[in-house]
């Protein structure tokens, strides 16, 4: 298996973190965007007869500036997430399965989406404007990110069986056990965490609030698609160009 140093990694990785940041905002833009003005109507309906006069004018903040710094927001995290994925992938690389780097970041990828993206949408679904209590914002976060950590742990767990049954089982029986002690974790996790409940106002649409949770996940969805694309297609061309060497020296 051919050595990448650290320093190549990284920078594959955030070159790919950059390509999912940008998609990730095309996203947000093009399906998230309407579903979050959609929410504000009516929340400034909600509002009109506490404050008369409200409007986007006399906001500190324009919503012109609030769509731009989200956009320059999910930039960032994306590269945040790369980085985290470039060093998980640096550190693991021998234990994860696959025959090339491609299909070894794919797999991180997607493990990634489930355990950042996938599992916290089931159990905290995204909510637009005008849902959700303020005053319980910080005992949410902390039922959120603990979930994260626990859901990562146990796929950790779940690549760790996978590297145990090494040479005393097929590859196939250990993906399939592997992936049913994910499975019962994730489920497990699901069935028992504790999650603050979000009481949705009588105003806000039922539609409006699943379209605003599917357009969430879709957009979680294109980075981390879009990343570990990329991150494969950078990493695969310096394995191949590695390999020619070697089968020249074996003619």
């Amino acid at each position: 298996m051919r050595t990448l140093s650290f320093g190549a990694v990284l920078r594959r990785g955030l070159l790919a973190g950059l390509a999912a940041g940008v998609a990730g905002s095309m996203a947000a833009l093009l399906i998230v965007e309407p579903q979050i003005e959609s929410a504000l109507v009516v929340e400034e309906s909600r509002t009109a007869g506490e404050a008369a006069g409200h409007s986007h004018d006399g906001e500190l903040v324009s919503r012109a500036m609030q769509v731009f710094g989200g956009l320059v927001a999910t930039v960032a995290v994306a590269l945040c997430l790369a980085l985290i994925v470039a060093v998980v992938f640096a550190a693991t690389r021998h234990l994860l399965p696959g025959r090339d780097d491609f299909r070894r970041v794919g797999l991180l990828a997607g493990l990634g989406f489930v355990v950042v993206a996938l599992l916290p949408a089931i159990r905290f679904p995204a909510n637009p404007p005008g849902v959700g209590d303020p005053g319980t914002v910080n005992q949410r976060t902390g039922q959120y990110l603990s979930f994260i950590i626990a859901a990562a742990a146990l796929t950790w767990l779940a690549l760790l069986v996978h590297r145990r049954l090494a040479g005393s089982r097929p590859e196939p029986l250990r993906a399939v056990v592997a992936t049913a002690v994910a499975i019962v974790g994730y489920a497990l996790l699901l069935a028992l965490w504790p999650a603050t409940a979000v009481e949705v106002p009588a105003d806000i649409p039922a539609v409006l609030l699943w379209e605003f949770r599917l357009a969430s996940l879709a957009q979680l969805a294109t980075m981390w698609t879009v990343l570990g694309v990329v991150f494969g297609l950078l990493l695969t061309p310096a394995t191949v160009a590695d390999r020619r060497p070697a089968l020249a020296d074996a003619a």
